[in-house]
């Protein structure tokens, strides 16, 4: 498995707090069973700005550290970006990085406010050959209200990555929820821990797994945590499954309004 979102490097933004829990949480990725793992720190203009170059330096001394200690485990660079007119020239001056040099490109959006230029920018990325990947699309409040956003991104051409603590109601009952939808309907293309502390959600991966299973066939949880970011890393296109659309009950939708 590929763990395809996490914050595992230190003092560049909200995630690992020091190198000691770097090497912790690379640790417990390795015994939750990731061979591989996607380096994605925020990059948030005038508060996260940690450039390519930079992370580069970094993640290249903590591969070399793990080699010397006989520890297995291949670190890829990218970023989870915030969304940003600016995204196109963050990209083009090495400022934010997309994934492993891919044309795939992490972004997140505001957590509970629909961004009105949502749409101009994704088509600015695939204007340029880019294709972007949507972070958590289960945390946002206004998916959880009309998840129906979401089939509308992947109809034009916007991937998703999801959070497996979305699926065991670590970011609340909507996101869990919503998350369950988004799978059952074909419209999560990556997993990911989105991990940011050690002992959090490396230890409840076998749970995790089991509670997807239950929604999901084994050959399609393979493609969501191996084949697709094997294809991403690789720069190769991904054939996805053809995205339903997401229906909530009356009951489902009150519920979603008063979350």
């Amino acid at each position: 498995m590929i763990d395809f979102h996490t914050h595992i490097i230190s003092n560049i933004d909200d995630g690992a707090r020091n190198i000691e829990e770097t090497y912790n949480l690379i640790k417990e990725a390795k015994n939750a069973g990731f061979e591989g793992i996607v380096v994605s720190p925020h990059y948030i203009e005038n508060y996260y700005e940690t450039n390519a170059l930079e992370k580069n330096i970094l993640v290249k001394a903590i591969s070399e550290n793990l080699k010397n200690n006989g520890i297995e485990m291949k670190l890829y660079i990218a970023s989870e970006i915030y969304l940003s007119e600016n995204i196109m020239h963050l990209l083009e001056e090495g400022k934010a990085s997309t994934i492993n040099n891919s044309c795939y490109v992490l972004f997140e959006m505001p957590l509970n406010v629909k961004p009105l230029n949502l749409y101009d920018i994704i088509y600015s990325l695939q204007e340029n050959k880019l294709i972007p990947i949507l972070a958590h699309p289960e945390r946002y409040s206004f998916i959880q209200k009309d998840p129906q956003m979401v089939y509308d991104l992947v109809e034009k051409g916007v991937l998703m990555q999801a959070n497996y603590g979305s699926f065991l109601g670590r970011y609340g009952k909507g996101a869990k929820k919503i998350v369950q939808k988004l799978l059952e309907n074909d419209l999560i293309h990556f997993l990911g821990t989105d991990v940011h502390r050690q002992n959090t959600i490396y230890k409840d991966m076998p749970q995790a797994l089991e509670t997807i299973r239950e929604i999901i066939e084994e050959d399609k949880l393979d493609k969501l945590t191996t084949i697709n970011p094997k294809l991403a890393l690789a720069n190769k296109k991904i054939e996805i499954e053809e995205p339903l659309r997401v229906k909530l009950s009356l009951k489902e939708r009150i519920m979603m309004f008063f979350i």
